[in-house]
């Protein structure tokens, strides 16, 4: 067996464990003996845990590249959790108690399949967004928690998303201005206030570099698909089995209770 064989027999393995991963109650990403080594082992880690998963993706994660040379993108593997008062959600464990990650976030919905082997202009993407959508990025950590993964090992496992809560509609305009966002998470009596700022230049500048770098690969996007294009506030942790408002200023709000996935 020649190497690049044995290297995708490899990468198809790793797809295989980080997909059993993702529904593991004590998850361990890291897989011995097998690591990517670039950034497109991990996309083909990606591309072959779309195909075992054996469904329709929600939509992608992104951000701009960062000045270091990472890309920042993953599939939202799971179906998107719309507008309901519970979701479900695998939560983290601490010694308080369990909590539910998120991340405060803009979601652009496709109006038009982005067709693959064909570029975009910016004019044409804005065209193509059909709805933007509060959301709420689902995180979780897979890796062992003293295992030091790499970039790659991360961006092979999805950048810790595990799936994706869609708020309710926004208007596009307000969505494509919202670079900077006062955000309230509020439960249990107490809120917190966040001084949110976009981590790119703009809510949307990730989606324009996304589609154009994804349809280069080979990789159609489907109408309907949800983009998120980065957290307001980081990563945020909210108690489970609670209601939970989180009001974007001048925007809207979500109102939600975290339930664990079964």
């Amino acid at each position: 067996m020649d190497t690049q064989q044995t290297m995708t027999d490899l990468l198809e393995l790793l797809a295989q464990h980080l997909l059993v991963q993702r529904s593991a109650i004590s998850p361990a990403s890291e897989l011995v003996g097998v690591k990517p080594q670039c950034i497109d082992d991990a996309f083909a880690v990606q591309q072959q845990m779309i195909a075992l998963s054996n469904q329709q993706i929600a939509g992608w994660k992104c951000l701009t590249p960062l000045e270091n040379g990472q890309l920042i993108f993953a599939p939202i593997l799971s179906q998107a959790v719309v507008e309901q008062p519970n979701c479900p959600i695998t939560p983290f464990a601490n010694p308080s108690g369990l909590q539910a990650l998120i991340e405060p976030e803009i979601a652009f919905i496709l109006g038009q399949d982005f067709v693959a082997h064909h570029s975009y202009s910016d004019e044409q993407i804005d065209l193509g967004i059909s709805a933007t959508h509060m959301a709420l990025e689902l995180i979780q950590s897979r890796f062992s928690c003293d295992y030091a993964a790499s970039y790659f090992e991360k961006l092979a496992d999805g950048l810790s998303n595990q799936g994706l809560y869609l708020g309710p509609a926004i208007d596009k305009t307000l969505a494509y201005q919202a670079n900077k966002i006062n955000i309230s998470v509020s439960h249990q009596g107490e809120t917190r206030i966040f001084d949110g700022t976009h981590p790119c230049q703009s809510s949307q500048a990730p989606i324009y570099w996304l589609i154009n770098y994804l349809t280069a690969k080979g990789v159609s996007l489907k109408k309907g698909q949800a983009i998120i294009t980065g957290s307001y506030c980081g990563v945020v942790k909210v108690p489970m089995a609670t209601k939970v408002d989180i009001n974007y200023q001048g925007l809207g709000e979500i109102r939600v209770r975290f339930e664990q996935k079964r």
